[in-house]
């Protein structure tokens, strides 16, 4: 099957572009003006009308099937209090037919404009119900609160306690239905049990999705812990079968040693992966929590709360011991870091893992928000992957300073600095924690301006990216992940035939139009999977 795309704007690599593409079997053979291209035989001719094509977008991390999950859950974005949250709750039960329970996400109290600006308890839930366990994640997923009759159903008390997280008391030393970090995984066994055809459901409507906004690829966290046979039973089914054309890269977390020895024992030595829409994957891991919630693992204390630097998800021991197994079965690591005490753990796990014969399995770093200019440097040096979410500054500058300083803050978010060091960049957006569209994302790289554009010149404007250096973190970047750069992520031959064909030139629009921009085909592999 041979199909020619021509009279387009093809983006190769920076300044370079080109008219038309000539595909075969799912394969670029040939790129050049319209005239050369169009002197070859083809069974479909499109005649793109000038638009702009670029390279399927490959998401670096994401956790696919809480998007699909999110598509039918308790939405708590547009709260603005407690009350709301309240007012949410109880509506979204009124719509359920006999609720066993009510599972919401994606609260956060900093956005509240009225009454107590706190995280939620289980007080407040309560006033949802007192019948059925209620547990709402904050938008972060590093944080969590539930009902008492959630506690009550888990026997937790005063007494349960967690490594690497925390079961905050209130004033009257009880638990006071706020958990944070690995506590969060108490909560589990109240929330209602998913089929298997449930879970797959969840990550195919996620999968169209994804295809809709021209992500191609993505490399997303889905296995988690001790279920994870029944998730890869999911993941295996789903491409055995063909079931979407959405490249699918996992990050599987196993949190506690003797779980990733049972995954080395069975899906490691067992798992069947065709390599081109299933990969193998890395061991994804979480050294630390989140900044709006003050978990990220910081250095120095808080700024705005003397005596909290944050929680450690896992000691530095167990990452090391982590790393190590991973690196002796050839198995690339992607750590959770967001604070710059967690960044500096990973750093050195890294660095005495690799004993220094280099990065070879290209371990890499999540996020990587807060950092001190010698931790960039020494990203850099070390050649360690960043997986970055330029689209956490939408809400992070408003609270960076103030969590932790103006001059730790002005090193921090350091996309073009990284760049610049060479450092290997990729972007994602950790969706359902921000929406999978990659184009606000890229947006908030090129401006550093949150969605109502300001501020004015943007947020350490010198860490501004161009458009073309944030396409390619997106593209080639993340294709880097996957030992897959020449593979995917550029449109040259050889490569696959994965696009995106958009509404508008994101090369020359005004740089505040890039988070508008919608994409009206998406090619994966050589086959049209999204026309709008």
């Amino acid at each position: 099957m041979k199909t020619i795309l021509y009279n387009a704007k093809i983006y190769i690599e920076k300044n370079v572009f080109q008219e038309a593409v000539l595909i075969e079997d799912g394969v670029i053979k040939a790129i050049g003006p319209n005239k050369n291209i169009m002197l070859n035989n083809a069974d479909k001719i499109i005649d793109l009308q000038g638009k702009t094509v670029i390279p399927g977008l490959n998401d670096s991390h994401l956790h696919i099937a809480m998007v699909g999950e999110s598509m039918k859950a308790c939405i708590l974005t547009s709260a603005k209090s407690i009350d709301d949250i309240i007012i949410i709750g109880k509506d979204y039960l009124e719509n359920c037919k006999n609720p066993t329970a009510l599972h919401g996400k994606n609260w956060n109290q900093d956005y509240f404009t009225s009454g107590e600006q706190r995280m939620p308890t289980r007080h407040d839930l309560d006033k949802i119900s007192s019948e059925i366990p209620i547990v709402l994640e904050r938008v972060c997923g590093h944080v969590v609160c539930a009902n008492t009759k959630s506690l009550e159903l888990l026997g937790i008390d005063e007494n349960t306690e967690v490594g690497g997280g925390e079961v905050i008391k209130g004033s009257d030393g009880k638990p006071n239905g706020i958990f944070t970090e690995n506590a969060t995984r108490l909560l589990l066994p109240v929330l209602p049990d998913k089929s298997l055809s449930d879970r797959e459901t969840e990550i195919l409507n996620a999968a169209n999705y994804a295809l809709s906004t021209g992500v191609t690829s993505v490399q997303s966290c889905d296995v988690m812990s001790k279920e994870f046979k029944s998730v890869f039973k999911v993941i295996h089914n789903i491409y055995d079968n063909g079931k979407t054309k959405l490249r699918y890269n996992p990050q599987f977390n196993f949190q506690d040693i003797d779980v990733f020895k049972e995954y080395l024992e069975t899906e490691h030595i067992n798992g069947s992966y065709d390599g081109r829409f299933l990969s193998r994957g890395a061991l994804k891991l979480f050294k630390d929590g989140s900044l709006g919630a003050r978990t990220a693992l910081m250095t120095n204390d808080y700024n705005d709360a003397p005596g909290i630097k944050g929680v450690p998800a896992l000691s530095d021991q167990q990452l090391q011991a982590l790393c190590d197994l991973a690196t002796e079965n050839g198995i690339r690591v992607v750590t959770h870091a967001i604070g710059d005490g967690a960044v500096e753990s990973v750093i050195n796990a890294y660095e005495r893992t690799m004993k220094g014969s280099g990065n070879t399995l290209r371990h890499g770093i999540v996020h990587c928000q807060i950092t001190n200019r010698s931790q960039i440097e020494r990203i850099a040096r070390l050649n360690i992957p960043v997986m970055l979410q330029p689209i956490f500054l939408d809400y992070d500058i408003q609270i960076v300073e103030s969590r932790v300083g103006r001059a730790l803050a002005e090193t921090s978010y350091a996309f073009n600095t990284l760049n610049k060091l060479d450092a290997p960049i990729s972007f994602g957006t950790d969706s359902p924690v921000e929406d999978l569209n990659p184009f606000p994302n890229i947006y908030s790289a090129v401006t550093r301006q949150r969605m109502n554009l300001t501020p004015e010149k943007g947020f350490i404007p010198g860490e501004k990216m161009s458009v073309e250096d944030a396409v390619d973190a997106y593209t080639i970047g993340s294709a880097f992940n996957e030992f897959k750069e020449n593979e995917k992520g550029r449109l040259k031959p050889g490569f696959a035939a994965d696009l995106a064909v958009l509404d508008s030139d994101i090369f020359t629009i005004d740089h505040n139009k890039i988070k508008d921009i919608k994409v009206v085909k998406t090619m994966v592999d050589g086959d049209f999977v999204f026309e709008m």
